[in-house]
This record gives structure tokens, sequence and C-alpha cells, in this order.
């Protein structure tokens, strides 16, 4: 992402070594780009409002209530809702190679106004519509939707455009479905206290997890499931959760297939495409490729690695 910053770079004002701030503003968004360009320790920064924040160069080690400590790379975000304080760590900043991050700050009005309609017209049932960004912060590991949006938002708050204000509440607009799509995503995959198994979308992915190596399983079977016509389940998967009912297959038989890769190096791959639940190779190579950027045998030799 570097060339994002090079109309920035020409804007800015160094004045400081550790989180030099720039900020960028719109209506009802802020753009705070940081650079770091020494290794510091223990830095805190709390906002008063909602942020994204996503790395761009060089690596952070982040703290945040709720997780142990981690490192923080370009193509992750963390979403922190107000006044989440963030202690960091700059382990390889240098003047000549800076730790650059972005932090977007939404106005808590404008969530709140795309949330309503979300929840509105593509929540899960009636009784579970009250998605939301502020409760606790979320941790986006290679998210490609949100990070391209971001890419888009700093190339267009960076640069003069007379349609600037305009395009930005779009994208922040597009940006804060995102999020709640993958917050939604996220808790009902990972639904331990089943709390959505009585909903329509919640039987599906029950359903899909416990008959993930059946070949014949289609978006038709899914539909009858959720008691859904094709269409209007393609669509409704799809709202929710930013996924397509296949893609979210494949993506899930796609993990099956690597624990089997790493449990047992024995295994040649057509055998692992099978016990994955895919109808041949050549599909399981090509779906294997897309979702981890990498061949199916490329990731079994960077085990040995």
């Amino acid at each position: 992402m570097k060339p994002l910053l090079s109309q920035h770079k020409n804007n800015r004002k160094l004045t400081k070594l550790v989180e030099n701030k720039t900020t960028y503003n719109a209506e009802y968004a802020e753009l705070n780009i940081f650079e770091t360009h020494a290794i510091a320790q223990k830095v805190a920064l709390t906002f008063d409002f909602p942020i994204i924040a996503s790395m761009l160069t060089g690596k952070k080690v982040m703290h945040l209530e709720g997780f142990d400590a981690f490192d923080f790379f370009p193509g992750e975000s963390v979403v922190m809702p107000t006044n989440n304080k963030m202690v960091i760590d700059f382990p390889i900043a240098t003047k000549n190679n800076p730790t650059q991050c972005l932090a977007l700050g939404i106005d808590a009005f404008k969530i709140d106004e795309v949330v309503e309609k979300f929840n509105q017209h593509v929540a899960i049932e009636n009784e579970n519509n009250t998605w939301n960004l502020e409760e606790t912060a979320s941790h986006l590991i290679n998210n490609k939707d949100v990070n391209l949006l971001l890419k888009r938002l700093t190339q267009t708050f960076t640069n003069n455009n007379k349609s600037k204000d305009v395009l930005l509440d779009l994208m922040i607009q597009e940006l804060i479905v995102r999020l709640l799509q993958t917050k939604a995503k996220s808790l009902i995959i990972n639904d331990t206290d089943q709390i959505f198994n009585d909903t329509r979308i919640g039987t599906v992915i029950k359903y899909i997890k416990e008959n993930l190596t059946n070949k014949d399983i289609n978006v038709d079977i899914l539909a009858k499931k959720a008691y859904m016509s094709t269409s209007h389940f393609h669509k409704q998967f799809k709202n929710t959760l930013g996924i397509s009912p296949i893609d979210y297959i494949n993506s899930e038989k796609i993990k099956f297939s690597k624990r089997l890769i790493k449990e047992s190096k024995d295994f040649r791959m057509s055998e692992v495409a099978f016990k994955a639940g895919f109808n041949n190779t050549s599909y399981f190579n090509r779906q294997f490729k897309k979702m981890e950027m990498m061949t199916p045998q490329q990731f079994k030799k960077s085990l040995d690695s």
C-alpha cells in the first residue's frame, strides 16, 4: 500500500518521530495517518469515536483489552469502540523504514444510521436484528473487501476531488455494512452457545458444518432447509454474511483440507480433495489457491519450512 501515501507525503508535516499524525477531514469521518520513525514501546492511543485502524507498512505489537498481545501487520485491521485504549510497541521502526498506520474515525450518528438500515433489511430474523459495532474490539486478518475499501478511502481522502465528500459518504456506508457482515458471520459461525440455531441462516450454517464432506450439498438443498426460495435464500445469506453460500461452503472445506494436510502428510492431494468433499482435484486446487494464495502442494511444503 506504499503508493497510497505518495500524495500524503506532499501534505504532511513531520514534527515528531513517534506516532506523527496527519489528519484529513470529511463530513462524517476523519482519517488519521500515523508514522513512527523510531523504536518505541507502550505508546497509548485513545479515540473519542469508533475507529478502524489498519496497518500500511512495518509492524506493531498491539495490546488491547480482551486480547493477548499480537503482532499487527499490513493487511490487518482492528475495529475499536469509543474510548477503548490501545497500547502499541514499535519493534522495527526506523527513520528510513517507518511504521505507518491509518485510523479511520466515523461519526457515531453515521454508524447508527447505517446499522438501522442494515438491521431492517438484511438481518437474520426479527428476533436477531441488533448487530452493532460498539461493544467490543475486533481483529480482522486479510479481509479483502475491507482492505479494498480502506485503500479507496485513503486515496480519496488524500487527493483533492470535487466529488470527494459524496464518494467518501458512499464508501463509509459500504465499509460499515462490510464490518457488520463480518461481525454477523463471526458470531454465527462461532456460535458456541447455539443462540442462532433456531434462526433460518443459523440452521443452515449448522447443517453445513454437520454435512461438510457431503459432495451433494448445494444451494437448492440449503434453501429448502431455510424454507426460502433459492434466489431469496442466496440474497439473504450473502447480504447477512457478506459471502455467497457456495463460497462459504468452499471456504469451510478448504479449512478442513488444511487440517487433513497438517494431520497426515502421507495423503495424496486427490485423497485430501475427496475427504474434504470436493468432486475433483482440479476444482479443489483452484479453490485452495483462490483462498490461500498458494496451491495445496505449496501449503504442504510450507509446513516443513
